[in-house]
């Protein structure tokens, strides 16, 4: 059997005479001896990429092996891969694979003898052309936590070129092979956790590093990417209306601000089970609506639940462009990100809802006076290059004596409703402030005072038509002011307007 792939074509060499052919050792003794020879030899080689050279080295010191292969099976997949084969002596790598339960030795445990290939069973060959055919080979199991991990076949170009006794030393190389390999992969396996290790704690630090909750969404989504080689990842976070993209990165990410329904199998084992799902055919699962899976690229995914203390937040996901990408180690890995990345993302949001609690009015929801003279200073800056730059003051009369009547409470929504009608009337690119009181203030960038003038009215317009508040004949009183000469500070510009406005309650209580 042939497996499907590319590698390089047989460098034709002539075959060895038989006459060099190693020969097997001749009594058990001589076995026992080799065995141990090879078992002390490979006991010194401790990383993966150099046992199997190192395994092949020592068997065709013995055994006559024109093709040679180390195969390892995964027994939860079954997927088999030739991690080693070497044609006419000269090793190579590869990344064949195929499933282990094809493989007569992986799947019965048993050391297989072909004799004559020609007129034997099929067998997996590599290397070989139609001038040399393969024509005998003996492959022995490798063992280990009481399953087969794999197989260590060595092959000739001539017929009966092995036997019994050949099967037999075969069988004893892949056992001392087995646990070789075990103890290489087991060393590979510490030394990749502790890179990772490493990997994890150089993203926990450049995450929590900053406390702007874009930054941090940002680097969240571009780790996963590096960590797990994907092809696109995301932060989904939770909002009443659903998940929504919060961040996105990759070819595949998905479009970020979107915004998905919490609907299907998928949102439960998230949420309520608080699991990671792999996902390894996504346009066929059954987890998401269809509707979902349509909005969604790739082929494989991996969502990991994003939990702050006692409560999920969101999800971490990755995408592959390829189906079956993700292993349950990938994971565990992505879950170690998903749990430093929640705790950077619920430092970023308590200290943006601490800094908007010391620049925000807790009861207007407005920006406060704090908040209104650090944008200020902005504007300055670009007024003094040129742009128009006005401010309008608002007071509401008679406040008092409305708080009187009326309470508190009653005097709290009116504070309320004004807010929310300046802010109904300020472009965006604008600023409106609670300045303090019943006290308003609008910086308006690119507005000259007499735009400033038609935006204050169109407010005290929209105040008396108000509801709640037009009935009970509560009004306004503004003054404007605009940046020129003289008038070229913060306290300025608010000492200018607040003239202007006195001026015109007096001109009103006059008239």
């Amino acid at each position: 059997m042939r497996p499907k792939g590319r590698w390089p074509p047989p460098v034709p060499v002539p075959m060895r005479p038989i006459a060099d052919t190693p020969a097997a050792p001749s009594t058990l003794a001589d076995r026992y001896k080799v065995l141990l020879g090879i078992g002390s030899s490979l006991s010194g080689v401790l990383r993966e990429e150099d046992i199997y050279a190192s395994i092949h080295r020592e068997t065709v010191r013995i055994l006559e092996a024109d093709g040679f292969y180390i195969v390892l099976h995964d027994p939860r997949t079954d997927e088999a891969e030739v991690v080693y084969w070497a044609d006419r002596g000269r090793g190579r790598h590869s990344q064949i694979r195929f499933r282990g339960s094809e493989s007569e030795v992986i799947q019965t445990g048993q050391p297989v003898l072909v004799e004559d290939r020609l007129a034997d069973r099929s067998l997996l060959v590599l290397g070989e052309d139609d001038s040399a055919p393969t024509r005998s080979a003996v492959s022995a199991p490798l063992h280990g936590g009481g399953s087969v991990i794999g197989a260590l076949s060595v092959q000739s170009y001539r017929p009966h070129a092995y036997g019994p006794e050949e099967m037999e030393l075969l069988k004893g190389i892949a056992d001392v092979a087995s646990v070789a390999i075990q103890n290489a992969r087991h060393v590979s396996e510490l030394d990749r956790r502790r890179r990772e290790a490493e990997r994890i704690l150089d993203i926990a630090r450049a995450l929590t590093s900053s406390l702007d909750d874009r930054e941090v969404l940002r680097r969240i989504v571009d780790a996963s990417l590096d960590l797990l080689a994907a092809d696109g990842a995301a932060v989904w976070l939770l909002e009443e209306a659903g998940a929504r993209v919060g961040s996105s990165a990759g070819a595949i990410g998905p479009p970020e601000g979107a915004l998905f329904p919490l609907q299907g199998e998928l949102i439960s084992l998230i949420l309520d089970d608080r699991e990671s799902v792999i996902i390894e055919d996504l346009p066929a699962s059954g987890l998401l609506p269809a509707a979902t899976r349509r909005r969604l690229k790739g082929e494989s995914a991996m969502i990991v639940p994003l939990i702050a203390g006692d409560r999920v937040i969101g999800a971490l996901s990755v995408g592959s462009s390829e189906p079956r990408s993700f292993t349950p180690d990938g994971a565990r890995l992505l879950q170690r990100l998903a749990g430093h990345a929640a705790l950077a993302l619920e430092n970023a949001r308590l200290h943006a809802r601490l800094r908007s609690l010391s620049l925000t009015d807790p009861l207007t929801g407005l920006p406060n006076r704090r908040h209104m003279e650090m944008h200020i200073s902005q504007e300055l800056a670009a007024a003094r290059r040129g742009r128009k730059l006005s401010l309008v003051l608002f007071d509401l009369d008679d406040f008092k004596q409305y708080n009187d009547a009326l309470g508190h409470l009653a005097g709290d929504d009116a504070l309320r409703a004004v807010g929310q009608i300046l802010q109904g009337e300020t472009r965006a690119m604008n600023l409106v402030a609670r300045y303090g009181g019943d006290e308003f203030v609008a910086v308006l960038s690119d507005t000259s005072e007499e735009g400033a003038r038609q935006h204050a009215e169109r407010v005290a317009r929209r105040l008396s038509q108000h509801p709640l508040l037009g009935p009970l004949a509560l009004s306004m009183s503004f003054g404007v002011s605009e940046f020129s000469d003289g008038v070229d500070t913060t306290e300025a510009l608010i000492q200018a307007a607040d003239g202007d406005l006195y001026r015109s309650k007096g001109k009103r209580k006059s008239s």
